[in-house]
């Protein structure tokens, strides 16, 4: 297992927050092989990239013991950068309803690390987060990476591009949160 990682509790689960603060937004692509994660800042309208990653997991190891590593490395990103909400890529089956349950587990073990240090959750489909972050919810994969690097004013795609799509989630997060709320869902 290896922890890749660039660049760092409330308890209510319904944050108040004033438009001038501050805001910390941790994104979550959710896989068992490859878990991506990205650290936001949103002040005021602007974006800022704190921190990106991704959490890899091998079949290696038996299956609750990836869980596990997944839930422990969540929990650690969450004492280190210290998000005030997160976000996280809905669950999405195509064809692969194995590698979809599986995607499932890991989702239910990020979902009670942010629940047990009380940290807010809102989930976006793959289409609104094409749409929020691109502007089509055609758009292909490389076109959303692209505009994560612009919007987050990046030399380069975040790499690996699960990172750069949980920087996507997240973005796309700070947009709810805004006059763009119906265009977004």
């Amino acid at each position: 297992m290896t922890f890749k990682r660039e660049a760092k509790n409330n308890a209510d689960l319904t944050p108040q927050r004033k438009s001038s603060q501050k805001r910390r937004i941790l994104g979550i692509d959710p896989g068992l092989a490859s878990t991506g994660w990205g650290v936001i800042d949103e002040v005021g309208s602007r974006i800022v990239h704190i921190a990106h990653g991704v959490i890899e997991t091998t079949n290696q190891v038996e299956h609750q013991v990836r869980l596990l590593e997944i839930y422990n490395h969540i929990l650690n990103i969450l004492r280190e950068y210290k998000p005030d909400e997160a976000s996280m890529e809905a669950l999405y089956f195509a064809k692969n309803v194995t590698s979809g349950l599986a995607v499932a587990e890991s989702r239910g073990v990020i979902t009670l690390c942010l629940a047990q240090n009380a940290v807010p959750l809102s989930e976006y489909s793959p289409l609104s987060i094409k749409q929020c972050v691109v502007g089509s919810a055609r758009a292909e994969k490389k076109h959303v990476q692209q505009y994560v690097k612009i919007l987050l004013g990046l030399t380069q795609i975040p790499n690996p591009n699960h990172a750069a799509d949980a920087l996507a989630v997240a973005i796309t997060h700070t947009m709810n949160a805004s006059t763009v709320l119906e265009f977004c869902r």
